[in-house]
């Protein structure tokens, strides 16, 4: 701390300012007793100490009681401002108010996650929080754990089980996955038949560059396989490559809607059986208790549940 000497601190106790200031109320060593559940014994013992700290008698004996020395008037007038404001920031939780507070949150997500979410997010920010700004974070499932134990994000919004014992994760939503393409480049109609499906090319979305996902350990149960043609970590140019190729891309069920409606595309069950994934909340257990965060993570888990899957 800038212009501090720790050390000055060792030898105080912020128990005796507590008594200093009962005693300039009250000017009693017997009521300040009372007054903070103390003996008379302690009390005089802390008036002993206090004596020591300041080089001052602080108090004196009179005919109406203990009377204040100018030193303890000086002190008294310094020392409680102070001790309010430390029993405010100690005792009271800053509020977070939504709709006057400004505030900058940073949220981890994937790409598809944000297509998904952040148009409703920043639409509901825009009617309740006008003073609230977003930075997304870059953030894939293998990304969120070290991203949030590292505290780069406020919350992240992700897929998968993992976790830590600093932070804590919630499971909103599960839901499955669909595959689609443009009719314009194949000209099928769901339901695709498992041969329908294996005799086009396909786009695969893999966050570590591997040509092969659970789906491809599924079509080989039936001895099958499927030619992936195109790797990318991103699912934002899937819906520009479907309109220009025959390919198929298989996509959590949450972009369906969309992108069938602003991209023509069809879409149909996966005719292979795939595990659902669970979107869930991320955050460190030391934002737990933090007003804002704890704004946030309510506005998000209410549009999670309401979106559309499918």
């Amino acid at each position: 701390m800038q212009g501090i000497n720790e050390n000055d601190f060792a030898r105080i106790d912020l128990n005796l300012l507590v008594v200093l200031l009962v005693m300039y109320e009250v000017r009693s060593v017997t009521l300040a007793a009372n007054r903070l559940y103390l003996g008379q014994p302690a009390v005089s013992a802390a008036l002993k100490r206090l004596r020591e700290m300041f080089d001052d008698p602080l108090f004196v004996r009179a005919s109406n009681g203990m009377t204040p020395t100018p030193r303890a008037e000086q002190l008294v007038q310094q020392f409680a401002p102070l001790m309010q404001d430390l029993h405010r920031v100690i005792f009271t939780q800053q509020p977070f108010n939504a709709a006057e507070d400004s505030y900058s949150f940073r949220i981890g997500m994937s790409d598809w996650l944000e297509h998904w979410l952040m148009p409703d997010l920043l639409a509901e920010l825009a009617r309740v929080a006008p003073n609230v700004d977003v930075k997304v974070i870059a953030t894939d499932p293998w990304q969120a754990i070290p991203l949030m134990e590292q505290q780069q994000a406020d919350v992240v919004i992700t897929v998968g089980n993992e976790t830590s014992r600093d932070l804590t994760r919630e499971k909103i939503l599960r839901a499955g996955f669909s595959t689609v393409w443009h009719r314009e480049q194949i000209q099928l109609d769901a339901p695709l038949t498992l041969q329908q499906f294996v005799s086009y090319d396909h786009a695969l979305v893999s966050y570590r560059g591997v040509r092969e996902s659970a789906l491809d350990r599924q079509l080989q149960q039936h001895g099958m396989a499927r030619r992936v043609r195109y790797v990318t970590p991103n699912f934002s140019a899937l819906p520009m490559l479907l309109k220009r190729l025959p390919l198929f891309a298989t996509v959590p069920q949450g972009l369906v809607p969309s992108w069938c409606a602003l991209y023509d595309l069809s879409a149909a069950s996966v005719p292979v059986s795939m595990p659902d994934y669970e979107v869930s909340l991320l955050w460190h257990n030391a934002r737990s208790e933090d007003a804002a965060n704890r704004w946030l993570r309510d506005l998000l888990r209410g549009l999670i549940k309401s979106k559309p899957i499918g």
